[in-house]
């Protein structure tokens, strides 16, 4: 491999992968902790960092995703695979993109039911790809190389018929946070979690947040035109409200 493809894939591990490992667990304990804007946040920060890392990993250039998982999702449409993810992991991802945004109440938002149980089952599926997968081996150093993709995506295809949590990146930065008993961050990534753990979950019981909460700029259309004076707002969120307020 050449080296510049090996610094590549240690920045996309270290500066996305990594990171939001970080994200993903963060995410869940404001969740816990009832910190729903926070966890809006984190949770659209963890899958956005994922997606990177699967694009840079597979070379595709994608300098203006920015915070847009929806974005991502449609330049990871030019890789050469699908992400197969199911129709709850992409409302939660949906949900995510919609709200996580918001990072200042700008606009009103809501979270209801098992929202926790989709986005560890959301991080999960999309992880599974987060690693180098098409590359070629030289098994009998004869010049005749396999290519390695077709045998990967079987092996993500199998991980549906054996226990989630049995699933394993080497040397990913949430293995070694589970191998480490005494680790931290180890009892909030494996908290009431059916994918991540040392042992399989048929049944977990946990509180699901419910709550609605309205922006201000929502409430009194008149702070529109002073907030602008103090913070900058984005365009399309002023034209919005103002169309919103017309009506």
């Amino acid at each position: 491999m050449p080296k510049l493809d090996v610094l590549l894939n240690d920045f996309a591990t270290r500066c996305f992968r990594d990171l939001a490992d970080g994200d993903y667990i963060c995410a869940r304990m404001a969740y816990r902790a009832k910190q729903i804007e926070q966890f809006h946040w984190l949770g659209l920060q963890a899958l956005e960092k994922y997606l990177k890392a699967i694009l840079l990993y597979n070379k595709i250039k994608a300098p203006k995703i920015g915070h847009s998982l929806e974005k991502a999702l449609i330049k990871c449409q030019t890789l050469p695979f699908e992400i197969k993810l199911s129709k709850s992991s992409l409302e939660l991802i949906k949900h995510l993109d919609r709200y996580g945004q918001s990072r200042y109440l700008e606009i009103s938002h809501h979270i209801f039911g098992p929202k926790l149980i989709e986005f560890d089952k959301a991080v999960w599926e999309v992880r599974r790809y987060c690693r180098v997968l098409d590359y070629e081996i030289d098994p009998h150093k004869d010049g005749k190389k396999i290519a390695m993709l077709p045998l990967e995506l079987d092996r993500i295809e199998r991980l549906e018929a054996v226990p989630r949590h049995k699933f394993r990146i080497p040397s990913g930065h949430l293995e070694k946070i589970l191998s480490k008993k005494d680790h931290p961050a180890r009892e909030f990534l494996v908290w009431k979690n059916f994918f991540y753990g040392s042992r399989a979950k048929n049944v977990v019981t946990m509180h699901t947040h419910g709550e609605a909460k309205n922006s201000p700029l929502f409430l009194h259309p008149e702070l529109l035109d002073v907030i602008e004076q103090y913070v900058h707002l984005p365009g399309k969120l002023v034209s919005a409200y103002r169309e919103l307020h017309a009506s």
